[in-house]
């Protein structure tokens, strides 16, 4: 996990050890050789996910003859991907994302040890007769991922009552997920105070670039707002499609993905089929992203 970008790309290595030297301990060796089982913990998967993308985004700076913050119209992140976006559009310092990430990673687990929780793909069923699933069942809607992908939260019985009602009204399919706790939802309300501590002992400032927000899916711009996005976001919706048709609206044509993985690639062109999109998960794509230069004047980062 970053290894290449770590060997080859000098922007990149100073992220990976900026975020050794902010959280006192080898991530960069968790990231590198595992074990698995500990580096999926979310107290360090958040901050390697969040390294490795702004590590992304560093080689990718190395490549393009303008600094990619004025090739885009706005930046965004879906859940951990905002803190990402704020880190690159200025707002965060790489080392302080890092550690906010890791405190929000340990608030989080700590929360999920006092209630587990659970989480549920809704797929092929309108949001509506959704909402009234979640009323019915005590559990809430955490993701609106794109058009009939919706994730829903809450604890471990009532996901199992929702996800069996789902199916009985019409979902497609009703998949329980993979999570260590009901995130996105009033379970996550115990962490809600430390997390504001934390916010608390950052430096926030204003963006370079808006950001549009996961639970308003309108832009913001100032520090204040944007620390109270971070409060919502935690027990708050995240509304991916209509952050991403905002963006649409707005012009944007082009849409870059930095970090691990390609989902939101894959929702993006969901949502929008007519966008162009492209991915930076390694040094390799990192340098095949110059083309995008050519199309500055309506692009966005994700």
């Amino acid at each position: 996990m970053g290894r290449d970008l770590y060997t080859d790309s000098p922007a990149a290595r100073r992220i990976i050890d900026d975020a050794d030297k902010a959280l006192g301990f080898s991530l960069s060796s968790l990231m590198f050789n595992g074990p698995a089982d500990e580096l999926e913990r979310t107290i360090n998967t958040q901050p390697a996910i969040l390294t490795v993308s702004l590590a992304c985004l560093a080689a990718a700076r190395e490549q393009v003859e303008r600094p990619l913050e004025t090739l885009a119209s706005f930046m965004a992140g879906h859940s951990l991907g905002e803190y990402t976006a704020l880190a690159a559009a200025g707002v965060l310092e790489t080392a302080d994302a890092v550690w906010l990430v890791r405190e929000r990673g340990r608030l989080m687990q700590e929360a999920c040890d006092l209630q587990p929780g659970a989480m549920a793909a809704i797929i092929g069923m309108e949001l509506p007769p959704l909402e009234e699933v979640c009323q019915e069942t005590n559990t809430q809607i955490a993701n609106i991922n794109s058009p009939g992908q919706v994730v829903i939260s809450g604890s471990q019985e009532d996901i199992a009552r929702a996800v069996q009602l789902a199916s009985e009204r019409g979902a497609r399919r009703a998949i329980p997920l993979k999570v260590s706790g009901a995130f996105h939802s009033y379970l996550m309300g115990p962490a809600l105070e430390g997390m504001l501590k934390a916010i608390g002992k950052v430096t926030f400032h204003n963006t370079l670039v808006p950001i549009v927000a996961n639970c308003t899916s309108k832009p913001v711009t100032a520090a204040l707002e944007i620390k109270d996005e971070l409060a919502q976001q935690l027990c708050g919706c995240v509304r991916w499609q209509e952050s991403v048709s905002y963006m649409v609206g707005a012009g944007v044509g082009n849409f870059i993905e930095f970090g691990p993985g390609k989902v939101l690639t894959g929702m993006v062109k969901r949502i929008a089929s007519s966008v162009q999109v492209a991915n930076v998960n390694d040094l390799v794509s990192a340098r095949s992203l110059a083309t995008f230069q050519h199309n500055e004047a309506s692009s966005g980062a994700t």
